[in-house]
């Protein structure tokens, strides 16, 4: 196997385990609805339709990563799902460090930074996206 096939299938796998995690947060939606982000952008002064985009980024954007379709734009929306989760749900738990030494809100730099990773890599040639 030489580097290219290697970092190829690095690509994949960060794509995946990044969409795979999120759509888990997606089927939640799907089953118990969007009403606890509507509560928190009425909360926020924000216009309680917007709780719809959380299908973009927790349902649609994941399937785009895992085939790999519209790479780099998928991995900007469920950073700016996430970010806007920071801002609607955790504003004051940004540098809040839990019980056991872990920052509090981790899981979600999870996906921020690894979303950041995915658009400066790209898709990789494992993709529907490749040249």
């Amino acid at each position: 196997m030489n580097r290219t096939s290697e970092s190829d299938i690095g690509k994949l796998i960060l794509r995946l385990t990044v969409a795979i995690m999120m759509l888990f947060h997606g089927y939640a939606k799907i089953i118990h609805g969007v009403g606890f982000v509507e509560n928190m952008l009425i909360k926020n002064d924000l216009p309680a339709i917007l709780a719809f985009g959380v299908y973009i980024g927790e349902i649609l954007a994941p399937i785009f990563l895992i085939f790999g379709y519209k790479t780099r734009f998928s991995a900007f929306i469920i950073m700016c799902t996430m970010l806007m989760a920071v801002y609607l749900v955790h504003p004051h738990d940004i540098f809040e460090i839990s019980k056991h030494g872990s920052p509090l809100l981790e899981t979600i730099y999870f996906y921020i930074f690894s979303c950041i990773a995915i658009m400066f890599l790209g898709a990789g040639k494992i993709a529907v996206d490749s040249k």
